[in-house]
C-alpha cells in the first residue's frame, strides 16, 4: 500500500466518531443454537495471557515454569499477568478460562531468523532464549549482553501474534476456497469460516472490543491496571475486567503508547479497519463473499498489515534511540571513573527491546530485502560489550562465541543509521526518541576512525 493511501485512511479514521464496538450478531441463517454473538477468539487471548505469564516467569530461573507457559499446553495454569489488584479486578485467573490446549511455541513463525545467531527458525530461537533465560539470574546475561525477558517478550509478540495475524488469517485464509462464509467454521459453531478467521486476527492484535471509544492514553493506563481507569476498562459495568473483551495486550498496547504522543493514530486505524472488514463479512449474511467483497476485505487487511508493521518499526526506532542515549551515559560515567553497572544494565535492557522488535519485522514471511540485512548488520547479534566485542555465533547448545567488534562509541553511529533506515523504509511518523539530529556530532567524534557497520 502506498504511503498516501494509508495516510488518507488514518486521517479518515481519526475523524470518525469511534462509536463502534467489535461485536456482531450471528449471520448464519440455519444456526440453531442460542449464541447471540458470532465473535470468538478465546484462543488468541489465551496466548496473550501465556505471553504475559511467560514474560513474568522468565525472571524466575525455573525452566519448568517457563516451559509450562511456552510449550506445554498444560491444564490448570494460573495467569501470572495480568492479575487482580486493589481497585482493578480481573475476571479470569487461569488460562483455561480463556481457552484450553493452547501454547506459544507451535504457533511461532517457522522460517529462518537471520538476525539471531545459529540460523535457527522462529520456534528454535524462542526455545533457545527460554532455555538460556533459566540459566541466568533474573533473565539477565551481562556477559553476552542479553536481557532474555525483553527478547522473549518482544520476539514472541512478533513471531506469534503478528505473524499469525498478517501472514495467515489476513492473507491465505481470505482466499475464496479457504474457510468459506456460507458454512459454519465447524459443525454447530455460531460463526462462519470467514468471520472466525477475521476475528482470530483481531484477537492477536490484542485490543478491547470498545477500543474505538477509548483514547490512546486510556488504553495505556488500562494495561497498567491503573485503578483510576477501571471504569473505562469495565465497559459492561459488571465489576470486573474481562480479559477476552476489555483488556489490551501486546501490539495494541504499543500502538496506543505511540499514539499517545499525538503524532499518529495507529491504534484507531487498525481497529477501524478490523471493524469495517468484519462489517463487510457480516453484510454477506452467511453467504459466499462476492469477488468485490473479498477485494474490499483484502483492502482492509492491507491497511491493518501496513499499520501493524509500522507500529513494530516505530517501537524499534524508539529503542534504538534509547540504546544511543545509554551509550552516551556509559561514556560519561567512564570518563569520571564512576560505576557503570546500572547504566550497562539499562543498555542491555533497551538493546533487548530493540532486537526483539527488529527480529519481529522478519517474522511475518514478508521479505524486507536489503533493509533486513542492514538491520542485522547494524544491530548485530548482541550489543557491543566492554572490550569492544560482540556475539558472532552460537553452537547447538546455545553457547555463544564473541569476537572483536567496533567500539561502543562507534556503535552509537549504528543506532542512528538504524533510526534512519527504519524511518525511510517504513515511512514512520512518530519517531519517538529521535537521535538522528546528533549524527554530525558522532561523525565528528569518530573523525577518520573505522566504519561503524558490523560487516
Amino acid at each position: 500500500m502506498k504511503k498516501t493511501l494509508l495516510t488518507a485512511f488514518i486521517g479518515a479514521s481519526a475523524l470518525s466518531l469511534h462509536a463502534q464496538t467489535y461485536d456482531f450478531a450471528v449471520s448464519l441463517p440455519d444456526y440453531q443454537g442460542d449464541a447471540g454473538s458470532s465473535v470468538s477468539y478465546g484462543g488468541q487471548i489465551a496466548r496473550h495471557a501465556l505471553h504475559n505469564s511467560l514474560k513474568k516467569a522468565s525472571k524466575s530461573g525455573d525452566l519448568a515454569l517457563m516451559e509450562s507457559y511456552f510449550s506445554s499446553k498444560a491444564e490448570g495454569l494460573s495467569i501470572l499477568d495480568p492479575v487482580s489488584k486493589k481497585g482493578f479486578a480481573i475476571k479470569q485467573s487461569s488460562i483455561d478460562e480463556l481457552s484450553k490446549g493452547k501454547d506459544l511455541k507451535s504457533s511461532a513463525y517457522p522460517g529462518t531468523i537471520t538476525g539471531w545467531p545459529g540460523n535457527l527458525t522462529g520456534p528454535e530461537v524462542l526455545q533457545q532464549m527460554v532455555t538460556n533465560a533459566a540459566n541466568t539470574k533474573g533473565g539477565y546475561d551481562p556477559v553476552n549482553g542479553y536481557d532474555y525477558t525483553q527478547l522473549i517478550s518482544k520476539f514472541t509478540m512478533g513471531a506469534v501474534f503478528y505473524n499469525k495475524a498478517v501472514n495467515d488469517y489476513l492473507d491465505e485464509k481470505l482466499e475464496a476456497d479457504v474457510k468459506p462464509n456460507d458454512k459454519p467454521y465447524r459443525k454447530g459453531a455460531p460463526y462462519t469460516g470467514k468471520e472466525h478467521v477475521w476475528d482470530e486476527a483481531f484477537g492477536y492484535f490484542g485490543a478491547p472490543i470498545n477500543g474505538l471509544e477509548l483514547t490512546p492514553k486510556e488504553v495505556v493506563q488500562i494495561v497498567k491496571l491503573n485503578p483510576d481507569y477501571f471504569a473505562k476498562a469495565d465497559a459492561n459495568k459488571d465489576g470486573v475486567v474481562d480479559l477476552k473483551t476489555e483488556m489490551a495486550f501486546a501490539h495494541a498496547y504499543y500502538a496506543a503508547s505511540i499514539d499517545a504522543s499525538g503524532k499518529t493514530d495507529y491504534f484507531h486505524t487498525i481497529l477501524q479497519a478490523f471493524y469495517d472488514g468484519r462489517s463487510v463479512i457480516q453484510d454477506a449474511k452467511g453467504k459466499v463473499l462476492s469477488a468485490a467483497q473479498r477485494e474490499e476485505l483484502k483492502g482492509y487487511a492491507k491497511v491493518i498489515g501496513v499499520a501493524w508493521q509500522q507500529v513494530i518499526a516505530e517501537a524499534a526506532f524508539k529503542y534504538a534511540g534509547s540504546v544511543y542515549a545509554d551509550l552516551e551515559k556509559i561514556a560519561i560515567i567512564e570518563e569520571s571513573n564512576g560505576d557503570v553497572k546500572k547504566a550497562y544494565r539499562n543498555y542491555v535492557k533497551h538493546w533487548g527491546e530493540l532486537k526483539g522488535f527488529a527480529l519481529s519485522l522478519q517474522a511475518a514471511g514478508r521479505d524486507l530485502g536489503r533493509t533486513q540485512s542492514q538491520l542485522d548488520r547494524l544491530i548485530g547479534f548482541s550489543p557491543v560489550l566492554f572490550g569492544n566485542a560482540q556475539v558472532v555465533a552460537a553452537n547447538s547448545k546455545g553457547e555463544f562465541t564473541q569476537s572483536e567488534s567496533v567500539t561502543m562509541q562507534e556503535y552509537k553511529l549504528n543506532m542512528l543509521k538504524v533510526q534512519n533506515l527504519l524511518s525511510s523504509h517504513f515511512a514512520l511518523t512518530a519517531k519517538l526518541n529521535d537521535r538522528t539530529g546528533g549524527m554530525d556530532d558522532v561523525l565528528e567524534q569518530l573523525k577518520s576512525g573505522p566504519s561503524a557497520e558490523n560487516d
